[in-house]
Formats: structure tokens, C-alpha cells, sequence
């Protein structure tokens, strides 16, 4: 009888640990989705983007695709000659990445963290649509009897034109130096100029306004484009997260298929 009772009582307290196992198990797995759920917080607030005047066309579209990407975010663009937008940032105008036109302007800027090339791009001489000053190549820029329009050589398009005059020892004899390349191609859509020295891609965007002269001297001078995010940018992880887009396949894709060429 005893033996009987005994192993009635250790059956029962066996009975009653396996039910507290079983009764663990739940608890357990309902805890394992919590921790694997708590991931990178998603990307909030606004960009302040500082990049090239001839990148406006391109970072508009990768800005808007940004956005689709990533819902409540606002990418703000502030577009102008390299030299202007560097010197900006180090007066401490708020930006929290800087795309340059030239590596020279990039090292200019002191807030800033490790700088990727992204893209390259070539000179071409753009004309009024019909070509009305007979423009035929790089020989009529140092012609007193044309009218011509290129770059501050602050400006990374006015240095690659230095670059390609010097290497050609033609001495250009420009109507007007302008600080970027956006306004240098709006004298030659507004007819006020017979050419100018301009990117092809800056061609490219301007579709029928102008018309585009390629020219082998170009080769001479090729423009690095490089980005960066910048060390005091008051929004880190979406500047981040920007610069990588910028990088990527698609932000590839939209680059080249405005003329720019891969770094």
C-alpha cells in the first residue's frame, strides 16, 4: 500500500513539472519575434543636399525616388557652382551632404567625411540651335569676332576648359565668365552667345534648346564627381542613407542615362 502511494505522489509531481515546461514554451516563443523585430528605425525628417549645378536635373529625379522610397522624408536641393557651395559650407551653412563637380572643391571643405567618386564628366561646346555663329571646334574660342561664354576657373567646368586651352595652347578670349555651368548653357539657349563650354550632359538636359559640339580635346580634361556626407549634418543617418542611394544601381542607372560616365 505504501509503495502504491508513493508512486502515486511522484507520478503526480512529475505531471505537474511537465505542465510547467509546457506552459514556458509559449512564453518563450512569443518573445523571439519581439527581439528579432526591433530593426534599423525607418529614415524620418529632411536632407539638405548641396550638389553641382550641372547635377540638378539627376539629383532632382534621385531626390524624388528618395522620397518614394523612403515616405515622410524631404530632400532639400541647394544647386550652384562647386566653388560657391564649399565655400558655403565652411561659413556653416546647415547641409548634410555636398556633391562636388571636382575632388579640388571637395578638399576645400573641412566638415566633411570620406568623399566617393561617383561619376565622370566631359566637356562639349554647346551652340545656339542652327549654329548660328559657324561654330566648328575648340580653335573658335580664341576668336575676338565670336561671342563665347565659359566658366569662372573657381569653377570646376571654367578649370577643365583652363586645362584643355592650355594643353591645345589656345588662349580663349571669352565675353563672359560665369559661376556655373547652368547659366554659361542659358546664354547659349537665350541666343546672347555663339557658344560656350559646357558638360555633355548639361547638353543632353537642354534637349532642343541648344545644340552640342564634341571635340577630341576634351579627353584632357575629365571631371571627377565626388559625394560626401558631411560630419556635422543635423540629419546623419538620412544623409547616410542618401549618399548610398546615390551609389547604388538605381541611382547608377538615372546618372547614366544623363551622359554621366562611371567613376
Amino acid at each position: 500500500m505504501f509503495r502504491r502511494t508513493a508512486f502515486a505522489a511522484l507520478a503526480a509531481v512529475a505531471a505537474l513539472t511537465l505542465a510547467g515546461c509546457g506552459n514556458n514554451s509559449p512564453a518563450a516563443s512569443t518573445s523571439s519575434p519581439s527581439s528579432s523585430s526591433s530593426s534599423t528605425p525607418a529614415l524620418s525628417g529632411e536632407i539638405t543636399v548641396f550638389a553641382a549645378a550641372s547635377l540638378t536635373g539627376t539629383f532632382t529625379q534621385l531626390g524624388k525616388d528618395f522620397e518614394a522610397a523612403h515616405p515622410g522624408v524631404k530632400v532639400h536641393f541647394s544647386f550652384a557652382g562647386s566653388s560657391a557651395l564649399a565655400q558655403q559650407i565652411n561659413q556653416g551653412a546647415p547641409a548634410d551632404v555636398f556633391a562636388s563637380a571636382a575632388p579640388k572643391n571637395m578638399d576645400q571643405v573641412t566638415d566633411k567625411g570620406t568623399a566617393t567618386n561617383f561619376v565622370k564628366n566631359t566637356l562639349e561646346i554647346a551652340v545656339p540651335k542652327g549654329n548660328p555663329g559657324k561654330i566648328t571646334g575648340l580653335k573658335d574660342f580664341a576668336d575676338k569676332n565670336k561671342k563665347i561664354a565659359i566658366c569662372a576657373v573657381q569653377v570646376p567646368c571654367g578649370a577643365a576648359a583652363k586645362k584643355v586651352f592650355d594643353a591645345t595652347k589656345i588662349v580663349a578670349q571669352p565675353d563672359s565668365l560665369e559661376q556655373d555651368v547652368k547659366a554659361a548653357l542659358t546664354k547659349v539657349s537665350l541666343g546672347e552667345v555663339d557658344a560656350a563650354m559646357v558638360y555633355k550632359t548639361d547638353v543632353l538636359a537642354a534637349k532642343d534648346k541648344v545644340e552640342g559640339i564634341e571635340f577630341p580635346e576634351a579627353d584632357k580634361a575629365i571631371n571627377d564627381y565626388p559625394i560626401a556626407t558631411l560630419t556635422k549634418a543635423q540629419n546623419p543617418d538620412g544623409a547616410k542613407a542618401f549618399v548610398d542611394f546615390v551609389l547604388s544601381a538605381q541611382g547608377t542607372t538615372v546618372l547614366t542615362a544623363a551622359g554621366f560616365d562611371a567613376p
